[in-house]
């Protein structure tokens, strides 16, 4: 792997605004963004990346590449929480296991907004139906996590209303944000687009390093709780992306030609849900521990991606 590339991963401004939210959560300053201003900027992250992927689709022909990227997301989506919550069924109860699968197969739209991040440092583009692709994501893994755990836990069944989970999942803000975003852009004039072009994309990485800035310090916050886990948790919370990452960014090479859209399929399965997923799970596995699954997502994988992640993904698919 090009060490050079590492490097100008981890010493971009938007990561280093993530490891001192850490640093300052760690020394205990009275640093903090208000939770309201917290909600706008992701809400104007996914509308960003949700618009901007509309333009681009909308000056694109609906190809059958693009049938197979949904198809293929879904898939994935569906498979991942399959394997991870065997994995981890002998080691956690199974309402755990069930929360932490769901995760993992659903996506992180923070992470996907720091991959177009870390392609534009690049000068890659990808597919504007990526950003469908990653809306898609989000549903399948949360009701087949749920399913799993109705399936092995009594208890969660006779407690589940799955109608609700699913209506739960398809209109979860940020999946409502992005997807709705991403309808506009395909419908709204070229030339008025041009308006909030200096909205939507020059101010862009500005807003993303204090959005880093605010989960970093979530993530310190957090990581206190996850100790007592032990070795088990964290070593899975690297090794499950890992392997994710790893296997798509391989396995898209069938499914897309460019690497930027091989790119976000990677990060997109080597990503785990922080904030959809414990929503759902609070209504679907209230026995599920979020001291368990979210501090996996946030303050293992999460920060893993955005250092050796990214890198080691582009690696394969340049390579390959």
């Amino acid at each position: 792997m090009d060490i050079s590339l590492l490097i100008s991963n981890i010493t971009n401004p938007t990561l280093l605004f993530f490891l001192l939210g850490i640093f300052a959560a760690l020394v205990k300053s009275d640093l903090e963004i208000p939770p309201t201003t917290t909600k706008f900027i992701s809400l104007y992250l996914l509308f960003a990346i949700g618009f901007k992927g509309g333009q681009e689709l909308a000056h694109h022909e609906f190809t059958m590449e693009i049938v197979y990227s949904l198809l293929f997301g879904l898939l994935i989506s569906a498979a991942i929480p399959y394997y991870v919550f065997f994995l981890l069924k002998r080691k956690m109860n199974v309402s755990d296991a069930g929360a932490v699968a769901a995760a993992y197969g659903s996506v992180s739209a923070v992470t996907f907004v720091a991959a177009v991040s870390f392609l534009e440092a690049q000068g890659i583009t990808f597919g504007g139906h990526m950003v469908a692709v990653m809306a898609l994501m989000e549903s399948p893994a949360i009701i087949v996590g749920i399913i799993l755990i109705m399936k092995y836990d009594a208890e969660s069944k006779d407690r589940t209303n799955i109608r609700e989970i699913v209506r739960h999942s398809f209109t979860n803000g940020s999946v409502l944000m992005v997807l709705g975003s991403l309808v506009i852009g395909i419908i709204a004039d070229s030339k008025q687009a041009e308006g909030i072009k200096p909205f939507t994309t020059d101010i862009f990485k500005g807003f993303l390093a204090i959005f880093l800035l605010e989960m970093g310090m979530a993530t310190a916050r957090r990581f206190a709780a996850f100790r007592r886990y032990g070795w088990y948790a964290p070593v899975m919370g690297i090794l499950v992306p890992l392997v994710n990452g790893c296997v798509v960014a391989y396995l898209s090479l069938f499914v897309v030609s460019d690497d930027g859209s091989r790119f976000i399929f990677a990060i997109l399965a080597a990503s785990a849900s922080y904030i959809a997923v414990p929503a759902a799970m609070n209504l679907a596995a209230p026995k599920a521990d979020p001291g368990l699954y979210i501090p996996m997502a946030l303050g293992v994988t999460f920060p893993f991606n955005i250092t050796a992640g990214m890198p080691l993904y582009y690696f394969i698919i340049t390579n390959t």
